[in-house]
């Protein structure tokens, strides 16, 4: 995926004439003082001459000499080291940061998964009044919240992960927000027609969000396309059982185990683990069960052998690519726009170094061909999961455990 930044910038240039006759009035702020709990850590040091590439190597907490803070991170449901969504973005912030020698902080909205529109928000206040230059705010349940510090906060920046253009009161589009989105549906799809390619006849799903979460259900749907493309392909039938059970809040679970146990004991042989901490729950009862596991957002291969793929998008480097129209004060080209990032734009796939491709049969040749049609429109994969519900499918037994 180390194409999505070159890409995304002939895009941007593209576009900039139009972005900025519709955007004229959102340049990166100056950063303001404010007062914030000093974390832990060692202050990120400018003018370091090679490139930080590798985010664990960065401190999650660190210190800022003034206190105050340049890069803010509003967290989505769920831990921060989730190794999934809240994590791979947080990854971006602290990489763009590192590299450009700016103070950066996480804020987790308070009580966690049961935070309110308001917990979110007073996240979002105390890091514009603990100096934040620029906001970035992961997953479809800050949109509430930040409509109303946008709104506030019409100096300031904010970059909303998994999200959508917002406007105010009146309608009208707020263009010191960027919406950056992925099409899910295609890695989903990825990892359901390799994993069938690859012998397995009896897959699972078990996703995020209850059901209400748009990425979830792209990646959901789109599995289950892949999984009948390529069973069709081979003239099997599959069995496969889905479920949004247990993961409302994004959480482990000793249900949500108990459960994916239960399937794994049936003859389940590999499950989609689609919601960020969920990973946890699922990943348990394989390592149990001794069967697989299929990682999402971020590459989960280091997890264990069980993960045999991960459905990824590029979280880090959108963060990156976003962080920098802020500081170059070329925000206006995507401030008030949908960024929508798909294979054209090398955003979203399966993980393919030698480290983490664990399939024994499908090989990284036939990916690449696979994912080149995506590319070129040969593939098309149905982003409306509303549609997932009326789908006969031809080659799979769909058994939705509610």
């Amino acid at each position: 995926m180390k194409k999505l930044v070159a890409l995304l910038l002939a895009m941007t240039m593209a576009l900039s004439l139009a972005a900025c006759n519709s955007n004229d009035a959102n340049q990166s702020p100056d950063a303001s003082a404010g007062s914030s709990e000093t974390s832990s850590g060692e202050p990120t040091n400018s003018g370091s001459a090679a490139e930080i590439t590798d985010p664990n190597s960065i401190a999650d907490d660190m210190r800022s000499e003034d206190g105050t803070y340049q890069v803010a991170f509003v967290t989505d449901v769920g831990d921060l080291k989730d190794k999934s969504f809240n994590q791979g973005t947080y990854d971006g912030v602290k990489l763009y940061a590192a590299n450009n020698g700016l103070s950066y902080k996480y804020y987790r909205p308070a009580n966690n998964s049961e935070a309110t529109d308001e917990d979110r928000y007073n996240a979002m206040r105390a890091a514009v009044e603990g100096g934040a230059e620029v906001v970035v705010c992961a997953g479809y349940l800050q949109e509430a919240a930040l409509r109303r510090a946008a709104m506030e906060f019409s100096d300031v920046p904010f970059i909303f992960i998994d999200g959508n253009p917002l406007s105010d009161d009146e309608g009208n589009l707020l263009t010191n927000v960027a919406a950056i989105s992925f099409q899910e549906e295609q890695a989903g799809y990825l990892a359901g027609y390799a994993a069938v390619m690859d012998g397995f006849t009896s897959l699972g799903f078990s996703g995020g969000g209850g059901g209400n979460n748009d990425a979830c259900n792209r990646f959901g749907y789109g599995y289950l396309q892949g999984i009948n493309a390529a069973a069709a392909e081979l003239d099997i039938t599959v069995d496969v059982n889905f479920s949004w059970l247990y993961g409302a809040d994004f959480q482990a679970s000793t249900d949500l185990q108990t459960m994916i146990s239960g399937w794994y004991a049936s003859g389940t042989e590999v499950v989609f683990a689609c919601g960020g901490a969920m990973f946890n729950s699922i990943s348990n009862a394989a390592a149990t069960n001794s069967k697989y596991v299929i990682g999402v957002d971020v590459d989960q291969s280091g997890e264990g052998d069980f993960v045999i793929t991960s459905a990824m998008k590029s979280l880090a480097d959108a963060v990156q690519w976003a962080l920098d129209h802020v500081y170059d004060e070329t925000f206006t080209q995507i401030g008030g726009q949908a960024t929508k990032l798909g294979a054209a734009e090398d955003a979203v796939g399966l993980p393919t170094t030698d480290e983490a491709w664990r399939f024994e049969s499908y090989t990284v040749e036939q990916y690449e061909q696979l994912y080149q049609q995506l590319v070129d429109g040969t593939v098309v994969v149905d982003a409306n999961f509303a549609n997932q519900a009326g789908t006969q499918w031809t080659n799979l037994n769909l058994n939705m455990v509610e």
